[in-house]
């Protein structure tokens, strides 16, 4: 009777130190909370105060009134509570603590501990209209911590690092809700005709976010010592946030994961390494992905910072994961990056050219005539960083396909490939290699000209033909002869092959007897349909 009356007395907030109850750096200890887990704390100071009588027995762990996880609730029965990590709750209630104005400096630390706790809490952001005092103090306190952070003149130490990362693993890691297309067929799906799906708790994590960013970047975080607590786990945990439908997260993320490879030199091949994978899952097993743009921006500043001569390790990268980059269906989501990067490879290694354009080629579209627009403006860009002995290996498989595109039906592909000789730097290596360029392509200028739809498309050919006939003009007149004597020699097949075909009908109808298959023409058919007799009574007369 008296433990029951005890039990509903409002409890004083314990000064102890918060790492009695969390001795495994923080990053664990809120790995397993949710918006409803803070919000359930917070409204129900019965149960609270109940937790070790009605707590399951076989959990790890069982949760305090302020949301924090606690030791096994076994240990607690018949004891008082464990020490909470600030004076977060009391009696339930979600109590503001004073600002960094009302204290004096001494008291500022631990007032800063306090307000970290504080906001371990969780709130539930589905329902709009719950919790709206206790969301309003949290936001409020985010506010002074991300304040307080830009303006400290004191080295972090580690029970301060220890107390942000679980606030900041508290709040950012959790698991994403379901994407809009995780039931419908991969090819049906279009990332760009879905409807991204919003945050709701982004009045929040949007502070805290920033508060995270201030860390990483304030010069009185030593990493050294921060990278005790900013390890492998954390970093990538921050990845998997990556795949966030809210764009406003993944920006947020992209410039904290940047700061962070600045920072934390240590993390570097490992941020590499798990970006390397994300990309491998998705070009060869899923092809749905949020993030992959935000990535491809991070690497680009990561290459162009990298060191000559390139590594092995970097290369790699390259010919493994950036180029087949250009096979998913939704590339065009983030090619401006990718191609970015790309480039960023060949500026740095111009012998990477030729790897590069096969690369390229390996991956051409064939039916998707906007993907093979961006892959022309991709082609320029890396032709203009590319010297002529890279160009001399690879131009023949390379004006084979331009041929193509030159000869395509869509104006845009064919108009786009034309572009290619506006370009100064690969005019000149085009008609420093024209004996092996024009024989290749001549045809298809020929073709043009004579015959295609788009008169933008034939004036743009009629140009490029000038700039062959200006260059060499024995040259053009040759690969004209020999364009027309190939087109006569077609002709001349073409009839040979029709008058072969027809050699065979005659014999198939002047020997078919009324048991055996007859090869019937076409002009036979239509007479036995048109007088209703049997194709074969009419070949047979």
């Amino acid at each position: 009777m008296i433990k029951q009356i005890l039990g509903k007395l409002p409890r004083k907030p314990s000064r102890s130190s918060s790492n009695d109850s969390n001795n495994d750096g923080g990053l664990n200890a809120h790995s397993s909370l949710n918006s409803s887990h803070g919000a359930n704390s917070i409204n129900n100071s019965k149960s609270s105060s109940n937790s070790s009588k009605t707590s399951n027995p076989s959990l790890g762990a069982s949760r305090l009134n302020n949301g924090i996880l606690a030791p096994n609730s076994k240990m607690n029965q018949g004891k008082k509570s464990a020490p909470q990590l600030g004076p977060v709750m009391t009696s339930g209630v979600y109590e503001a603590l004073p600002s960094f104005r009302d204290v004096p400096n001494s008291e500022k630390p631990n007032l800063f501990i306090k307000m970290v706790n504080m906001c371990c809490v969780v709130f539930d952001f589905s329902d709009p209209s719950k919790n709206l005092k206790e969301k309003d103090i949290k936001r409020q306190t985010l506010l002074e911590l991300v304040d307080y952070i830009s303006t400290v003149t004191s080295k972090f130490n580690e029970m301060a690092m220890q107390e942000i990362t679980k606030m900041v693993a508290a709040n950012l890691f959790r698991t994403l809700p379901s994407a809009n297309y995780d039931n419908k067929i991969l090819e049906m799906f279009d990332p760009e005709d879905e409807e991204p799906a919003m945050e709701p708790a982004w009045p929040h994590l949007q502070i805290v976010y920033e508060f995270l960013l201030r860390f990483v970047a304030s010069s009185e975080t030593d990493a050294k010592l921060a990278k005790r607590y900013i390890d492998h786990s954390f970093v990538l945990r921050l990845l998997d946030l990556f795949d966030s439908e809210d764009q406003r997260e993944r920006e947020y993320l992209k410039t904290i994961l940047h700061r962070i490879y600045g920072k934390f030199m240590v993390h570097r091949p490992f941020i590499r390494k798990a970006i390397n994978n994300i990309f491998y899952r998705f070009i060869f097993e899923t092809e749905r992905h949020n993030g992959i743009a935000e990535m491809l921006e991070i690497l680009g500043s990561i290459i162009n910072g990298f060191a000559l001569p390139l590594k092995e390790e970097h290369k790699l990268f390259l010919v493994r994961a950036l180029i087949p980059l250009h096979k998913p269906k939704c590339v065009s989501m983030y090619h401006q990056q990718l191609s970015y990067c790309i480039t960023q490879f060949v500026e740095k290694d111009f012998k990477l050219a030729d790897t590069v354009i096969r690369g390229l080629l390996k991956y051409w579209p064939i039916t998707n005539s906007s993907k093979e627009v961006m892959f022309l403006g991709e082609l320029e860009e890396v032709l203009e960083a590319t010297q002529a002995a890279e160009f001399q290996r690879c131009m023949v498989p390379l004006f084979h396909q331009i041929g193509r595109c030159l000869n395509s039906s869509h104006f845009q592909v064919a108009e786009r490939a034309l572009f290619l000789w506006n370009n100064d730097h690969i005019r000149n290596l085009i008609t420093q290699n024209r004996r092996v360029i024009l024989p290749i392509i001549f045809p298809a200028l020929e073709r043009n000209t004579r015959g295609h739809w788009n008169q933008a498309v034939q004036s743009l050919t009629l140009n490029v033909r000038k700039i062959f006939s200006d260059a060499d003009q024995e040259l053009f007149d040759e690969c004209l002869v020999k364009f027309e004597e190939d087109e006569v020699k077609q002709m001349e097949a073409q009839e040979k092959r029709e008058l072969t075909w027809k050699r065979l009908e005659d014999l198939a109808t002047s020997k078919a007897v009324s048991n055996e298959a007859v090869l019937v023409s076409s002009s036979v058919s239509s007479i036995a349909i048109a007088t209703g007799t049997s194709p074969r009574t009419t070949a047979g007369g």
